[in-house]
């Protein structure tokens, strides 16, 4: 070969051998590899090849394979020849074969041969090297060795170096390349792609050049790393050493100041703490002792000392155990909620009689009490909490809860997190600086959860009497009794706490105010509270009864007293503006009359109070039923209307947003009705052909449930009768196929809000009948309720009787507003 001319001299012969795919794996030339012949592919053309061989006979030689690396699904353009040197058993045990690389094969199209594999034909290329080379491929020869050399040596291969060294082929030089592990498969394909040996090499030599110029700044980086290191730790040792030589001097000159790790230390063994925090606490003091100042460390362990001694371990407050005094304090702050008021005092009255037999712990246990009020919005629980904390004597931490979603904020952050903290109720305990305060868990129901856990899941243990005097923080990671903590846990929906975390807990209903607790409430609290927030002085203006009954029952419509206040607010803000604008003198009366001159026309007018040609139900297919939502009880009408039989499809539309449970319900409603139909005197006979619509304002509110099905059923048979239902009437109750009435829940909210409505007449299912023991006295004397058991007797209760010009048919009943 010319020495100017750098390349080598190729051949190509014409071949024709199986296909062996190499999945993410490249073999070069004169490479050794052993297969792994549990591989379909691989286990195919070696089958192939050695069927070949044995058809050729003796002088065709070792079975030959063509290697072909496989990248993404997609061959290669050039493989290997191979020859199966041996097939048996790899190191694990699978079955194998040894193949040697030989020349590479430029790869054509396929064809056909025995067995499974894929055979393709080929150019193999035959590469003739001259003995002596030119100038510039020697010098590249003589410097790839040397950059592998110096390679191999930092591996401590020395046995591969002098193999190296040994060979003497360009092509064979190059090729050894492929078995250098830093290669990645695209720079070995591209070796095998390359059929100049000369450019090969050179490909070779500059990928293990950018190779060692990576490595040199990988070493070097890591001998900056070590040497900070080796720093840091002489730096350690003289501050050590300048540590022992401070203290040395200090007991020389008689210093009487200490380190702060000693005054940690002293405050430790002096505070009042249980023995497995004091043990944990002086752990933590000697981690801080061996730290040095610029440690992080140092800042986390003081923290958390601070956290533990502020904690008050073994301070409680004594119980109020005058109990006619706590109900007094109850009663005094709070009108109604004699549920709630019951429970506390059974319970101080049971803390009473067991610390006089000294059985204030009991198996590691105190009496503490967990609570769950629940019930609408503005009925007082969060006051609540406040008021039992007065009537017990204890102090008072308020817990929100509302849109918590990370579980850290309940059970606290482990200390490895940069800004760790102890988790809320620790932190309550802390506010309140005694252990058996009153916590207050507001809005238990709104609590989230996302990627960061499940804050109620964290409250499991936080609210279990069996558990709690053991809770661990966290961050504390210490013991700490919650067994003397009385929990008060408000929540407006009963459905949206979980039943693992309601088991916890005792419930307590409050299901809203009568009427004349609004006014007894209005007039002793929301009214003083007012009018200092007016600028109004007691006597300067006076709201008589009436006027506040008014308020509350036309001008609000709630469960609560919310609404009620912000009237107030708002009618005393009226008054003191016309006393300075010189219209009103002062002291003053308002009275019933005087409201709407002030704050406007009433929102909420009863329907018995509206003219009967303006009232819902004035027309057939309308009835009134009964509902309990997240704000209380509410009444809730149910509209039917028959479309014509000319224009209207069949079959049953409902609209309203209604569930699933109640879009039964009105099936169930209208097959008892068609079923019933001759026995109920109703013209059933039409509606296959006419389609029957169903509406439950307002139509922007989700419903659902199963106790509007009495009420459903009432009004499709008002329309298909022709009788209206009556206006002073309203049910619940669930009916089912065969018209039984079965019990629902929420009666006495229902009652309250058919009171608050003007209904005067309920019917309710008679195993409901039980429920009106909670329903006050003075409610129950202005309703008329009925019990019932069956559809039919609803029927009775709710239809008013046939008039002379009713319709006589359902072709003739008229369409529902």
């Amino acid at each position: 070969m010319a020495e100017s001319a750098e390349s080598v001299p190729t051949a190509a012969t014409a071949v024709t051998l199986p296909v062996l795919p190499l999945d993410d794996e490249v073999v070069l030339p004169g490479m050794v590899v052993p297969l792994d012949l549990t591989d379909a592919d691989v286990r195919a053309a070696v089958e192939a090849a050695q069927a070949a061989a044995r058809t050729a006979g003796a002088s065709a030689g070792k079975p030959r394979v063509l290697m072909v690396p496989r990248v993404g699904g997609s061959y290669a353009g050039t493989g290997v020849l191979g020859t199966v040197e041996q097939v048996g058993r790899l190191s694990d045990g699978d079955p194998g074969a040894l193949v040697r690389g030989r020349s590479r094969v430029r790869i054509g199209a396929g064809t056909t041969g025995p067995g499974a594999a894929l055979w393709v034909e080929g150019a193999e290329i035959e590469e003739s090297v001259p003995a002596e080379l030119p100038g510039a491929v020697a010098e590249l020869v003589k410097e790839y060795k040397a950059l592998a050399t110096s390679w191999l040596r930092k591996r401590g291969a020395w046995q591969v170096v002098d193999r190296v060294q040994q060979i003497d082929g360009v092509s064979a030089l190059a090729d050894n390349a492929g078995y250098s592990p830093f290669l990645t498969l695209e720079q070995k394909v591209a070796l095998l792609e390359t059929e100049d040996p000369v450019a090969r090499l050179r490909l070779a030599t500059e990928q293990l050049r950018e190779h060692l110029a990576e490595q040199d700044v990988a070493e070097s980086i890591a001998k900056d790393v070590q040497e900070g290191v080796d720093k840091q730790q002489r730096e350690f040792l003289l501050r050590r050493q300048l540590d022992a030589v401070r203290k040395e001097l200090r007991e020389l000159n008689g210093d009487a100041d200490g380190e702060e790790s000693d005054d940690y230390r002293a405050r430790v063994e002096a505070a009042d703490l249980p023995e497995k925090v004091r043990e944990a606490a002086l752990k933590e003091v000697e981690k801080l002792e061996r730290s040095s100042d610029q440690s992080p460390e140092g800042s986390w362990i003081r923290t958390w000392l601070d956290t533990v001694l502020e904690l008050p371990w073994d301070e409680r407050t004594e119980d109020r155990y005058d109990i006619p005094g706590a109900r007094a304090v109850l009663d005094a702050e709070h009108a109604g909620l004699d549920d709630v008021k019951e429970r506390i005092t059974e319970y101080l009255a049971v803390r009473k009689r067991r610390t006089d037999r000294g059985l204030g712990v009991v198996g590691g246990r105190r009496g503490g009490a967990v609570l769950a009020l629940v019930g609408p919005p503005g009925v007082g629980k969060t006051s609540l909490g406040e008021s039992v904390a007065h009537a017990m004597g204890r102090k008072f931490v308020r817990v929100a809860l509302g849109g918590v979603r990370d579980e850290a904020e309940i059970r606290g952050h482990r200390r490895t997190y940069v800004g760790a903290l102890p988790g809320r109720i620790v932190r309550a305990i802390k506010e309140a600086g005694s252990m058996n305060p009153v916590v207050l868990l507001d809005e238990i129901d709104k609590v989230g959860s996302d990627f960061r856990g499940d804050p109620a899941a964290a409250l499991l243990e936080v609210l279990d009497p069996a558990q709690n005097h053991t809770f661990r923080d966290h961050y504390l990671e210490v013991e700490l009794d919650l067994s003397d903590v009385v929990f008060l846990a408000t929540a407006n929906v009963l459905e949206a706490i979980p039943e693992a975390l309601l088991d916890r807990m005792e419930l307590v209903r409050l299901d809203g105010y009568t009427e004349d607790e609004k006014v007894v409430i209005a007039r002793d609290h929301l009214l003083p509270r007012q009018l200092e927030r007016a600028g109004l002085a007691d006597g300067e203006v006076t709201l008589e009864e009436g006027a506040l009954r008014r308020l509350a029952g036309e001008y609000t419509r709630e469960a609560g007293v919310r609404n009620l206040e912000r009237s107030l607010a708002r009618l005393l803000r009226k008054v003191a503006a016309q006393s300075e604008l010189g219209e009103r003198e002062l002291p003053s009366t308002v009275t019933a009359g005087d409201l709407r001159a002030l704050i406007g026309r009433p929102h909420h007018v009863p329907e018995s109070a509206q003219d009967p040609a303006e009232r819902r139900t004035a027309v057939p297919g309308v009835a009134t039923g009964l509902a309990v939502t997240g704000a209380g009880g509410d009444v809730l009408f149910v509209e039917a209307s028959l479309a014509d039989p000319e224009t209207g499809a069949a079959g049953l539309t409902l609209t309203g947003q209604l569930g699933d449970v109640m879009k039964e319900s009105a099936q169930i409603a209208l097959s008892f009705l068609r079923s019933h139909g001759d026995e109920l005197e109703l013209p059933v006979t039409g509606l296959k052909d006419r389609g029957v619509h169903v509406h439950f304002p307002a139509g922007a509110v989700p419903k659902d449930g199963p106790s509007a099905g009495v009420t459903m059923t009432t009004a499709l048979a008002s329309l298909l009768s022709g009788r209206l239902v009556r206006t002073d009437v309203a049910m619940t109750g669930e009916v089912s196929l065969t018209g039984r009435v079965l019990p629902v829940g929420g009666v006495k909210q229902k009652l309250l809000a058919a009171h608050r409505a003007g209904i005067t007449t309920v019917v309710i299912p008679k195993r409901n009948e039980a429920d009106l023991d909670d329903v006050p006295a003075e409610i129950l004397d202005t309703l008329e309720v009925h019990p019932v058991t069956d559809v039919r007797q609803v029927l009775e209760l709710a239809l008013a009787p046939a008039t002379a010009g009713s319709p006589a048919a359902a072709s003739e009943a008229p369409v529902a507003a």
